[in-house]
């Protein structure tokens, strides 16, 4: 069931950049839904699951529990990749043409590697339960749609040819396939799993805030984005409370 996820995802991610490529006109709508999912799935899931699966371990009775180091490790952790990495400087910013194509490729890597993760996260979600596997599936599918559309963006605002814009996205969509399998590999104590969906949290939540909400809000009226939000935030909650 993992795998179909991951090629599922394929699918996802290879819509987002063909969308970069031809229309981004109702992007905002579709980035605030996908922010909303997010944070959805990090609030009425993840952590709720990660809680539950470190009160078995040794380390329950800690004031501060390690999963939530891990939860602010992630978080920070991809804060500091993009910001070396240039993924969000602005349009116009002056950079020289070796630079601005480092940033590009750089960024564009670094989106690849996330969604290497993104199958790693979706096979060991499985690992847990079948519940946590889906609502994580289902989170997965809806943020790499973006993955996709920054994929192709950042390759195209740095100069590269949309062959090579195409073959990055080739290697973004292949990506949680190999996570996947790689998990297939594993097989992790509960409280590895705990200090990974916290980790993993903290990743999803800085997508949610730093990267998709952002952009969602950029060029366009922010009152209907933020109720496409909304309305992201209730779909995760119904799929937790009936998963």
């Amino acid at each position: 069931m993992a795998l179909f996820i991951a090629i599922c995802t394929v699918f996802s991610t290879a819509l987002g950049g063909v969308v970069a490529l031809r229309a981004r006109d109702r992007m905002h709508l579709v980035l605030g839904v996908s922010a909303g999912v997010l944070l959805g799935l990090v609030a009425f899931d993840l952590l709720p699951e990660i809680f539950r699966l470190w009160s078995t371990t040794s380390g329950a009775d800690q004031k501060v529990p390690w999963t939530m180091v891990a939860f602010v490790g992630g978080f920070l952790a991809l804060h500091v990749i993009e910001r070396a990495a240039g993924m969000h400087e602005p349009a116009d910013h002056d950079y020289g043409d070796h630079a601005h194509d480092l940033a590009g490729s750089l960024g564009a890597l670094g989106l690849i590697a996330h969604s290497l993760l993104d199958g790693l996260a979706i096979g060991l979600a499985f690992q847990v339960n079948a519940s946590v596997g889906w609502t994580v599936g289902i989170a997965v599918l809806a943020h790499d749609f973006a993955d996709g559309l920054n994929t192709v963006t950042l390759m195209r605002r740095a100069g590269h040819d949309r062959r090579r814009a195409m073959i990055a996205l080739g290697f973004d969509a292949l990506a949680p396939v190999l996570g996947v399998l790689l998990a297939s590999f594993l097989n992790p104590s509960d409280q590895f799993l705990a200090l990974y969906l916290g980790g993993f949290a903290g990743l999803l939540t800085y997508l949610a805030t730093a990267d998709i909400l952002p952009e969602a809000h950029a060029h366009h009226p922010s009152r209907i984005t933020m109720l496409m939000t909304v309305i992201g935030v209730a779909f995760m909650y119904v799929v937790s409370v009936f998963s």
